[in-house]
């Protein structure tokens, strides 16, 4: 009985033409070693599992070769490819594995074989594995030998971490920099291996495998491996994602179905499934992002191909992206996005994830609300831009329903009108519009008018009077915008009341030296909105410092007791009476 060898070595390349997804690199390689042109020394770089050794021994194979064909693959037939392949080495192949041969002894051992020629063949080639672990006393032993071999000896560095390896040694080397391979592509070399072994898998099954194995073919192999055995030789899609504890795609069509008719007990009820099967709540609500991103990519034929997934499955995703508009996508990614990111720190995780799939599913009720995701509504402009001298002339505007936004025009009567002193509550959403309202007004009858719409566009000619009132409420709002912005000027602003001193003067005075530095760097900007506002390029605003605040120091617990003795000397006897040492 023959013993049995795992897929990742049986399968494992043995010419360039066989190794999966590096067409660029190998195809680099072979025309190197048709040309003669060789270098001394090459880093293979790249996550693992995606052939870096593997092209690393295939080089060293084909470079020994004695018949070598045109396009650069070795024989496979003379003695040297025999040798090799007996054992994947040779007497001129040399492997090292960095990991535990880290020190400055073994490089020492590896630079005195240096100079033994090679006994058959024209070089000698050194594979160091996991050349990042080199301790750098090792690194520094390596250089003079790594920048001035013999003539017939090559090395080839491989690694996962580049980064960890030292500028000297790197500056040393022709760099190759491996990529992951594609879903596709590990699926196709799946397939095969397949069909090799006799094996019926699915091509659903396939997929799901080169998803979870991230780029890595060696991965994928073992997955193969461990699924075969499973399910004793027929793959499918079920015993896949059962084997491999994978939530099923079904579960979460079937949850944004829930969602978009915003049912929401039954996605709950649908959550509590999947947790009950054992799933992590973090699986979960990572998996349900990339369901909506996916259904954001179906929506465009050009960017279906990021899928990555079967067609059987592709199909779905193209049938529910068709009723999932991109608005609610994209902020439900957002909130399933959030959700992740809090998900740790969350001392009730399951009510975090249960809160999220609400949210989402409010976000399809307002949709449902606004089909067309906008209001009409018919206003009579003040002035048209093309014949002011018909002030009558109606016309429809449209309406966001989320921020109020509306694009009215705006009259000088208008303008004039605004004389309360009453600020209208605003939420802070809803606060900074390219509209503004105006605080609201009584007229002569007592009765209250609704706020009359303002547009602070800079191409409006018309100039609003500068009044304390106005002034204090746009400067609270730029205000809250910073605050937003989580920009520290905010609260400074919001305890600092501006002061008009004359027409088109505006006084700030600040309490402390710290503060008013702030104000000055933000000064333009504040002076700019101010000025866009009340469309008035002529508006100045001077900083000035509280001297007296300026002077003023916070007192330490003991100075406040002492301040407070002397103002009460009740504190004093109670001390004597006690034995106390309250300072």
């Amino acid at each position: 009985m023959n013993a049995y060898k795992v897929s990742a070595r049986k399968y494992r390349p043995t010419t360039f033409n066989s190794v999966v997804g590096q067409d660029a690199l190998t195809t680099t390689l072979k025309n190197a070693i048709v040309s003669g042109k060789l270098a001394t020394s090459y880093l293979f770089c790249g996550p693992r599992g995606v052939g870096k050794t593997t092209c690393a021994r295939i080089f060293a194979k084909t470079v020994n070769c004695l018949n070598r064909n045109e396009n650069g693959e070795p024989c496979g037939q003379c003695e040297s490819c025999k040798t090799f392949d007996s054992d994947s080495r040779s007497y001129n192949v040399f492997e090292l594995d960095a990991a535990s041969n880290n020190s400055v002894d073994d490089i020492r051992t590896l630079t005195e074989q240096v100079r033994i020629p090679p006994i058959n063949g024209k070089y000698k080639v050194y594979i160091i594995d996991e050349v990042h672990m080199l301790s750098s006393s090792a690194f520094n032993a390596f250089l003079k030998t790594l920048e001035e071999p013999p003539s017939y000896a090559i090395f080839i560095l491989a690694t996962t971490e580049k980064h960890k390896i030292i500028p000297t040694i790197l500056s040393r080397c022709q760099i190759y920099d491996f990529n992951r391979i594609s879903y596709s592509d590990i699926a196709a070399y799946l397939a095969y291996v397949a069909e090799q072994e006799n094996i019926t898998a699915h091509p659903d099954a396939l997929e799901i495998i080169a998803e979870k194995a991230d780029g890595g073919l060696r991965d994928a192999l073992s997955i193969f491996d461990q699924v075969v055995s499973f399910t004793q030789g027929n793959v499918t899609y079920q015993s896949t994602i059962l084997n491999l504890n994978i939530l099923d795609y079904n579960y979460y069509f079937r949850l944004t179905e829930m969602l978009l008719g915003g049912l929401i007990p039954d996605s709950l009820l649908l959550l509590n499934e999947v947790l009950g099967k054992g799933f992590d709540g973090s699986h979960f609500i990572n998996g349900l992002t990339s369901h909506f991103r996916n259904l954001l990519v179906s929506r465009d034929s050009s960017t279906l191909p990021l899928l990555g997934v079967g067609i059987e499955i592709q199909k779905r995703y193209i049938e529910q992206a068709t009723y999932c508009k991109p608005d609610f996508l994209i902020r439900a990614m957002k909130l399933c996005n959030d959700c992740d990111l809090n998900y740790r720190s969350s001392k009730n995780k399951r009510l975090y994830i249960e809160l999220s799939l609400i949210q989402i599913a409010q976000l399809s009720s307002q949709d449902k609300k606004h089909p067309s995701g906008q209001n009409t509504k018919k206003i009579k402009p003040l002035f048209n831009k093309e014949n002011n001298s018909n002030p009558t002339t109606t016309t429809t505007v449209k309406s966001d329903p989320e921020t109020n936004i509306q694009n009215s025009p705006i009259s000088r009567e208008t303008t004039q009108r605004v004389k309360s002193r009453e600020i209208p509550k605003i939420s802070d959403d809803k606060l900074f519009t390219s509209i503004r309202q105006t605080p609201q007004h009584t007229s002569s009858d007592n009765t209250q008018k609704e706020p009359t719409p303002i547009l602070v566009e800079n191409n409006n000619k018309v100039k609003k009077n500068l009044t304390p009132d106005m002034l204090e409420y746009y400067w609270k709002e730029y205000a809250m915008k910073l605050k937003s912005e989580d920009t520290p000027l905010a609260n400074r602003m919001l305890i600092t009341a501006p002061q008009l001193l004359s027409k088109n003067h505006i006084k700030v005075v600040i309490q402390n030296q710290m503060a008013a530095q702030d104000f000055i760097s933000h000064k333009s900007k504040i002076l700019k909105y101010i000025r866009t506002v009340f469309n008035n390029n002529s508006i100045s605003m001077t900083i000035e410092i509280d001297e007296s605040k300026e002077n003023s120091r916070i007192m330490s617990r003991s100075e406040q007791y002492q301040s407070l003795k002397k103002s009460n000397e009740s504190l004093q006897t109670l001390e004597d009476i006690f034995g106390l040492d309250l300072a």
